[in-house]
């Protein structure tokens, strides 16, 4: 019989050609199934935070209204001081105590919230130009439906519908993107 010839191991380094290749096969594969998932993965998680951002906003300004008996307005605004008007929220919005009720920052109002605008492309939109809560807690004439859209499309948006009693509520894919 032969002598069986020990390998010494602490010289052999690297790897076979065919243990890089498997590896390389496999690493590809992983990926070419994870990367789509997780940019969508990201994208619904971006949408997510932006409207319960926004929903959150529209819970401070009528627990607001509520606790100081008074009028406390939503609008959106680009400069974080005063209201820029127009039906666009993506760019930011302001949350105030609107004494006179009148949706325009005056002296004597005060800011309760600056929210910024939105990130990663996103629209946001809503039917009107501001939104303003009681001393009970309804939003006067303000049934208003907000939309936030990304690049794919109406079936994927998220809504933030509110009514006459100040009641809100979320629904998935039923937003009208433009």
């Amino acid at each position: 019989m032969g002598k069986i010839k020990l390998v010494n191991r602490l010289y052999q380094y690297g790897l076979t050609l065919t243990e890089l290749l498997v590896t390389l096969s496999v690493a590809s594969i992983l990926l070419t199934v994870a990367v789509p998932n997780y940019r969508t993965f990201v994208q619904n998680n971006l949408q997510s935070t932006q409207s319960n951002n926004f929903y959150s906003t529209l819970a401070l300004a009528k627990s607001e209204a509520i606790r100081r008996s008074s009028p406390v307005t939503v609008c959106p605004s680009t400069n974080g001081t005063s209201c820029t008007g127009g039906v666009i929220w993506s760019n930011g919005w302001l949350v105030f105590a609107d004494t006179n009720s009148n949706g325009v920052v005056e002296a004597g109002d005060e800011i309760l919230q600056v929210g910024v605008a939105f990130s990663g492309g996103n629209t946001f939109s809503g039917t009107k130009t501001r939104v303003t809560f009681t001393a009970n807690g309804f939003s006067m004439a303000s049934n208003d439906t907000f939309t936030l859209c990304d690049n794919r499309g109406a079936a994927y948006s998220k809504a933030i519908i509110l009514n006459n009693q100040g009641r809100f509520r979320t629904e998935t894919g039923t937003g009208t993107c433009g």
